[in-house]
């Protein structure tokens, strides 16, 4: 971990504070204590000072008050902030009052939403870290990446010790980050709806079939996937709906989980050679992550969605409201029958770019069609040149 320079650049001017989310384990505490080591750090994760602090937020103040003015020049940092929302009341008046700054580190705003806690009314930015991308680790081994995942330590383990971590990281979250902070009281159907939803992960979303599956209806099931949204465990792709038509899906959903590993780990998935279907999955999910990676980083605001038409024609994503759309094939080599949808989509909409993202070796154009090696295409997604 040492060695590897996160892309995320959080450049505070004067007294501007910011939030930082991220997933456990994406390296958070890791970045910020090499971004700002002069800074005073809270880590509400030790338990004393946990209880100190939520029994009387009020301590928060009176410390801080009592620290030396130079120490009060750099961010304070306060660790898994989401742990007690009443101290974000502190920490507006300090701000207000007081001119200083912070950084607000978490892995989930939910229970802090719900709560309705002092969500600082815009005073601080909002960032987000990510796992690993490939701009962060240069030449990668596709396999590795895809069975491994990129959750830091997860990405940098050998094989075994990496099974022994996804094992105990999705069981582990879904005690420490779902059920110990109180957003669900129905242990036993939500374990089984994510389980569930390893299986139905990447693929349209149909409620009610998941609902029978949990023993639950239909309503808890759209909530278990806002909390996994919430929660940062899982990002929800819509579809792309520019004009309305009867023949275009335009309600269903689908959510992928914010690490290939993890996923893996659930669809007890593991890749032994770059082709067949689940490899397919696997790519493609890889691609989004960084797709949606590069957006937070770059500071952008373009959308990502898929179409599909009810005779299946489909296109994995369309970005920035139908100017880019983008294919995911894990195939060595791309013919006519892999791009129908593209095809379908790029006559229909006239992007600006259509592009197939794949396992070739050498990039190529196809009519108005662009044919990428992923490799390339990681590339250009990261200096800037395809959205």
């Amino acid at each position: 971990m040492k060695t590897i320079k996160r892309l995320l650049n959080m450049k505070l001017p004067a007294r501007q504070s910011a939030f930082l989310w991220g997933a456990r384990k994406t390296g958070k505490t890791t970045y910020l204590k090499k971004r700002f080591p002069k800074s005073i750090v809270y880590d509400f994760l030790k338990t004393d000072l946990f209880l100190e602090i939520a029994k009387r937020p009020s301590l928060l103040r009176e410390r801080l008050l009592a620290e030396d003015k130079a120490a009060l020049k750099e961010p304070i940092i306060l660790d898994e902030v989401q742990k007690i929302p009443q101290v974000l009341d502190e920490i507006h008046w300090l701000i207000e009052n007081k001119k200083l700054r912070f950084i607000l580190c978490g892995s989930s705003a939910r229970k802090l939403k719900r709560g309705h806690a002092n969500l600082l009314g815009g005073r601080a930015w909002r960032y987000e870290l990510f796992p690993l991308v490939t701009q962060e680790l240069g030449q990668i081994d596709l396999l590795r990446v895809l069975n491994h995942g990129l959750i830091p330590l997860h990405y940098l383990q050998n094989d075994e010790d990496c099974k022994k971590s996804l094992t105990a990281y999705a069981q582990d979250y879904l005690k420490e980050e779902i059920f110990a902070e109180g957003l669900t009281r129905n242990i036993p159907a939500f374990s089984r709806f994510f389980e569930a939803f390893g299986y139905s992960h990447g693929e349209i979303t149909n409620y009610t079939n998941i609902a029978r599956e949990c023993g639950i209806d239909a309503k808890t099931v759209k909530e278990y996937y806002q909390i996994l949204v919430d929660t940062l465990l899982a990002a929800r792709v819509t579809p792309f709906k520019k004009q309305q038509s009867r023949q275009v899906i335009t309600k269903a959903p689908k959510y992928y989980l914010f690490d290939v590993g993890v996923a893996g780990y659930l669809t007890k998935r593991h890749l032994s050679e770059q082709k067949g279907i689940e490899f397919g999955r696997a790519f493609e999910h890889f691609m989004l992550m960084e797709i949606i990676a590069h957006r937070s980083y770059a500071g952008k605001d373009f959308t990502i969605n898929f179409w599909r038409t009810k005779t299946g024609l489909e296109v994995d994503f369309i970005l920035d409201n139908g100017k880019v759309a983008i294919e995911i094939k894990g195939a060595s080599r791309v013919d006519k029958k892999n791009i129908h949808g593209l095809n379908a989509f790029t006559q229909s909409y006239s992007p600006k770019k259509s592009i197939v993202v794949c396992n070739e070796k050498q990039k190529r154009t196809h009519g108005k069609i662009d044919i990428l090696p992923w490799q390339i295409f990681l590339n250009e997604l990261w200096a800037g040149k395809i959205v």
